[in-house]
């Protein structure tokens, strides 16, 4: 009888990547049945899902709704949400534990957490960054229950250069592409395709669950310079792009100043600890070689997803 592999988070970028890896999965579509756990049933998104898997209602901030979610689960990949409001991690943290709690009390086996490096820890307490400590807390906190878990711990996304428009590339007035930032150009960053290869990470957690309890995927296909980023950039769009390091003052100026102080500790973070910490190249070389299928490349992924610089 198949296990039920509940999905928070399923009409999103990591869930649905699960979602669509599992069942297209010879092997784990035979011992996971899904269920697609989201807010709004009546989505647009869900919709399209329960025309594969079961979708059912659950709100990290309602436990009714949950304890309803959650019955009769085996396996749970859990992924937190971001609330950008006052006290915004402490219902972060608040809401992560209730999902995990409730997993417990309604006997699953195994959690598969969406975590993220503690910038706190790493930094030894020289930087925070509440959008990954939070999640590190959540982590530490699993890794206290008797229940059985692993960690998929995400990299930077390669979809940043275009979702992120407070970071995007700025025209400037010869013709060329620049991107302004505070630090060296020769800063690592760990790119993951998150829709393309995050159920790569997962899928392998889920078809060796005893290999991989207690263990972290520092899930990246592999770690870029900014250089290469750059040069990558370049050659995909036929754009001549430069990178040009500017003052922290300066960097802070083009972003809005509720953000400012936060995004530069951040990139001062990568820069001087690696996003995750000083082992960041064997740990992703790890996650890599242990993914379960081939990842995409940052040239791959812009040939599928071209940058768009009009």
């Amino acid at each position: 009888m198949s296990k039920v592999l509940a999905v928070f988070g399923a009409t999103g970028q990591q869930g649905g990547s699960v979602v669509n890896y599992v069942l297209n999965d010879p092997e784990l579509s035979q011992q996971y049945k899904v269920r697609a756990i989201t807010r709004d049933v009546n989505s647009e998104k869900a919709k399209q899902l329960k025309e594969k898997v079961e979708v059912v209602q659950g709100d990290p901030l309602n436990r009714a709704s949950l304890e309803t979610a959650l019955a009769g689960v085996h396996t749970v990949f859990i992924m937190t949400v971001n609330y950008f409001i006052p006290g915004g991690p402490d219902i972060q943290y608040n809401s992560g534990k209730t999902m995990v709690d409730v997993a417990v009390e309604k006997g699953a086996e195994y959690i598969i957490f969406s975590t993220l490096p503690s910038v706190k820890e790493v930094s030894g307490g020289k930087y925070v960054f509440s959008l990954f400590d939070v999640k590190a807390e959540i982590e530490k906190y699993i890794r206290g229950l008797a229940i059985k878990s692993a960690f998929f711990s995400a990299g930077s996304f390669m979809d940043n250069f275009q979702s992120q428009t407070t970071l995007a590339l700025q025209p400037a007035p010869d013709g060329t592409w620049v991107m302004a930032r505070h630090f060296s150009p020769k800063t690592k960053w760990p790119l993951i395709d998150a829709v393309g290869d995050t159920g790569k990470f997962v899928g392998a957690i889920l078809a060796n669950p005893d290999k991989y309890e207690g263990k972290t995927f520092c899930a990246a296909t592999a770690l870029y310079t900014t250089e290469e980023l750059i040069a990558t950039i370049s050659k995909a769009t036929g754009k001549t792009v430069i990178f040009k390091q500017i003052s922290r003052d300066d960097f802070k100026k083009t972003l809005p100043p509720e953000m400012a102080d936060t995004l530069a500790d951040y990139f001062s973070y990568i820069e001087e600890f690696g996003y995750y910490g000083p082992d960041s190249e064997k740990l992703v070389a790890w996650a890599a070689a242990n993914a379960r299928g081939r990842l995409h490349t940052f040239e791959e992924y812009l040939e599928m997803h071209p940058v768009q610089l009009e």
